[in-house]
């Protein structure tokens, strides 16, 4: 027995690439804030654990991580909402330049060099800005419009 497919209008969500969505808006707009909350949280563990070097968990510890946790939410949220709005290039840039600050900040914590965790930084910014302006530059004309 045969059923009829979706058309777009029917009730049936489509995803911007054509394949059919099994998700609700109510669940993507869910995970924009959950996957930012959740990612920040591991960052500031993580930045707490550099920097704590193994030792003792402490008070200032806990408060650290808490406070890096926040920062990273709202720099995530930020990038997340109005990184889009710019065109490809700096698109790629305010993307990669978080996520290559986000980076160096963490090596910074366990106890490198100033000057060592800002190569790291950059080097991971260079590397991220490349696949990020790839991407955008193979789905985009030159109007900044996404080809669909």
């Amino acid at each position: 027995m045969a059923q009829a497919a979706p058309t777009p209008g029917s009730g049936g969500f489509t995803a911007p690439s054509g394949l059919p969505d099994i998700f609700d808006v109510r669940v993507h707009r869910v995970a924009s804030v959950a996957i930012p909350v959740v990612l920040g949280l591991v960052y500031g563990y993580w930045a707490a654990a550099n920097r704590r070097s193994g030792g003792p968990i402490t008070g200032w510890n806990i408060l650290f991580g808490f406070v890096t946790a926040l920062a990273f939410i709202v720099l995530c949220l930020a990038v997340a909402r109005f990184a889009p709005l710019l065109k490809r290039e700096l698109h790629s840039l305010v993307k990669s330049g978080f996520a290559g600050a986000a980076l160096g900040f963490l090596y910074s914590q366990s106890g490198e060099s100033v000057l060592r965790s800002t190569a790291v930084g950059l080097a991971t910014t260079a590397g991220v800005f490349l696949v990020f302006f790839y991407r955008y530059y193979t789905r985009e004309d030159g109007a900044g419009n996404r080809i669909r």
